[in-house]
């Protein structure tokens, strides 16, 4: 498996339906023009791809200068544990190396907190930090 990393918004639809569908995130593919303007209008999407099928992604936002939230990162099942996750955080986290705050909210489970924590975020129920969020 040779895995290649691209920074385009523009992505085949069909193949972004596919992936987030794969990854149980069918809130997002109820509507995919919203979805497709979300990607267009994110600050960074960088996708991971085997051969033409789209396998991963990740997308963010903010201002690339002082905050940078991660929104996505998505992998498809049968893709997952290879490393892929991994390596578009990192992308990421080097283009925005200078960005004092990295951001996200993502659900509560073991492997989840191990893998943000070995990439080196913190949770906000350690430390000096809290986080608040309004979910509609």
């Amino acid at each position: 498996m040779n895995i290649t990393y691209k920074q385009t918004k523009t992505i085949n639809l069909e193949q972004v339906e596919n992936l987030y569908n794969d990854v149980g995130w069918t809130a997002y593919t109820k509507n995919m023009d919203l979805l497709q303007q979300a990607l267009l209008q994110s600050l960074d999407v960088i996708s991971a791809w085997d051969g033409d099928q789209l396998v991963g992604l990740i997308r963010t936002v903010g201002d690339g200068l002082t905050i940078l939230y991660i929104q996505d990162i998505l992998v498809l099942d049968a893709y997952q544990n290879q490393g892929i996750a991994s390596k578009l955080l990192q992308m990421v986290l080097q283009k925005h190396e200078t960005v004092r705050q990295k951001v996200l909210l993502t659900e509560e489970a073991p492997d989840v907190r191990h893998f943000y924590e070995k990439n080196g975020f913190e949770s906000c129920d350690k430390g000096s930090v809290v986080a608040f969020g309004r979910f509609q």
